[in-house]
């Protein structure tokens, strides 16, 4: 079965990608994924960009799947590489995201690696953490310290570390029927569509699929779960941006 992915840009993805492509300091690697995708976008085949672009086949295929399948962003950005075991633990890597939208130190204008690592040092038991590690953290969770509108807590202080471990300490206690956890998010995800038809069953051979999928809009999940047991309810809903507010009302059942 040969699986395909379509690109279709829109006006405002392809005048990013040009941007990134015109100026900027940017990974080779991402340029080169952005050469993929205006490619694609233009009808040119596989074969045709890899040998343009200068990668192989499999780097074009990846692609055009993470955009199909995610968005411009997951196409642009570094898939995780296999490597070390991760130095902060869960709880830590969430002290750090706390830490990196919250105020930076009196005196200073925002926070860099260096600051957000030294702070972590002194709120864990760690004897040092590298400005690397740090990064790679806030790269995972698209933080940007340095952005205004990224700072959505006021002060990481004694307090405020208690009330998030007791949370933490909440999702780790052994199950108890008469206590449940649900845990409640909201997630917009990318609807896909399939472009061709199956080729019908001919006498002597079996139905084939010759598959391509392209984007057909986002929509909303709302997820309520039970992190101990297999119970969940989704609610879809279109998507309507981040200026819509929701007002969700819970009720036990």
């Amino acid at each position: 079965m040969n699986v395909r992915y379509r690109v279709e840009l829109s006006q405002t993805e392809r005048n990013e990608l040009t941007a990134l492509l015109s100026g900027g300091k940017h990974a080779a690697r991402k340029l080169k994924r952005a050469q993929i995708l205006l490619a694609a976008d233009a009808g040119a085949g596989d074969e045709e960009i890899a040998r343009s672009v200068g990668v192989g086949g499999s780097t074009v295929y990846r692609t055009k799947r993470r955009f199909v399948l995610g968005n411009l962003e997951a196409a642009l950005r570094e898939e995780p590489r296999p490597g070390a075991s991760r130095k902060l633990s869960g709880k830590e890597e969430a002290l750090l995201v706390a830490t990196a939208c919250s105020k930076p130190p009196a005196g200073r204008a925002r926070w860099t690696l260096v600051l957000l690592a030294g702070e972590l040092v002194k709120l864990t038991e760690h004897d040092g953490v590298s400005r690397e590690t740090v990064r790679r953290r806030l790269a995972e969770n698209d933080l940007k310290p340095w952005r205004k509108d990224m700072w959505c807590i006021p002060k990481v202080d004694g307090e405020y570390v208690a009330r998030m471990e007791d949370v933490l300490d909440l999702y780790a206690e052994e199950p108890d029927p008469k206590r449940p956890v649900v845990c409640f998010d909201e997630s917009p995800t990318q609807l896909i569509g399939e472009v061709r038809q199956p080729i019908p069953a001919a006498p002597g051979q079996l139905e084939r699929y010759d598959c391509e999928y392209k984007r057909n809009g986002m929509a909303n999940l709302f997820i309520f779960l039970d992190v101990h047991r297999s119970w969940r309810r989704v609610k879809v809903t279109e998507s309507r941006g981040r200026r819509g507010l929701c007002r969700l009302h819970a009720r036990a059942r």
